[in-house]
């Protein structure tokens, strides 16, 4: 988490000062903007892989103060607009693209503006599964689910309690009830001392019409911005077939033990 703050610098309100993040993922705030703010992603990764690196980030909700820019060569081109509003949107562009430049725009009072997003830097083959522009709620083929169960965030065998629509977000949240936990990233889903059961949540897309529905499913997919967000789920019956068939011709990419 980076906080620098424009009043330090408030007889300067052209001032460009520079930030320099290390980590694959966090956070900006800036309170009270003035001047401008260029974010310089520093990964502790080889430089030579940094082409192969995707940057997304995700305005806080309540943002405001600034334009931000993604910046190369000192051409700058707008990403988000001081005071857009509408649905969370999350911003992607290579590493290789340009950097973040952030400028504050004139305000009568900024001690009332604070301007912040979280980022996030990712393979560029895991960004393309989480913004997939095509058919993004296309079913996945026995390929694609049984290499998502090697390679996902989090894969539970579960069932769907309910699913709420949040239309300003254009996002579905599938409240699943855990049956069996493979695997998960971070904890999402947890033992709640209630009923003694493990259960969580999953994003998805509205468009993909997700309904409540009888039997257990598999449920894979990637933790972004703190958020499970959704990959391949088929039914569970679907995937133990799968499972075998691969396994029996020694074809499975990894083992989990589906039973």
């Amino acid at each position: 988490l980076s906080s620098p703050s424009g009043l330090t610098h408030e007889s300067h309100r052209k001032d460009v000062e520079q930030v320099y993040l290390r980590c694959s993922e966090g956070s900006i705030e800036w309170m009270y903007p003035t001047g401008a703010l260029i974010v310089n992603l520093r990964p502790n990764i080889s430089p030579a892989s940094y082409k192969h690196l995707t940057v997304c980030i995700k305005p806080f909700k309540d943002s405001a103060g600034a334009n931000i820019y993604l910046e190369k060569t000192g051409e700058l081109k707008l990403l988000v607009r001081d005071g857009e509003r509408g649905p969370s949107r999350v911003y992607c562009f290579g590493y290789d693209q340009g950097g973040l430049f952030v400028e504050a725009t004139p305000q009568q009072d900024i001690s009332r503006k604070i301007t912040g997003f979280q980022y996030e830097l990712m393979s560029r083959g895991i960004a393309a599964d989480l913004h997939t522009a095509s058919a993004p709620c296309r079913p996945c083929s026995d390929t694609e689910v049984l290499l998502a169960v090697c390679t996902s965030d989090f894969v539970i065998r579960g069932s769907i309690q309910n699913v709420t629509n949040e239309a300003e977000e254009q996002e579905s949240i599938i409240h699943v009830r855990v049956n069996k936990l493979y695997r998960q990233k971070s904890k999402v889903f947890q033992l709640t001392g209630e009923s003694g059961n493990w259960r969580g949540q999953i994003k998805t897309l509205l468009e993909c019409g997700v309904k409540p529905g009888d039997g257990d499913f598999l449920f894979t997919g990637r933790m972004h911005f703190g958020e499970a967000r959704l990959g391949c789920a088929p039914r569970f019956k679907d995937f133990q077939r799968m499972y075998k068939e691969a396994k029996d011709k020694g074809l499975n990419p990894c083992e989990i033990g589906p039973d």
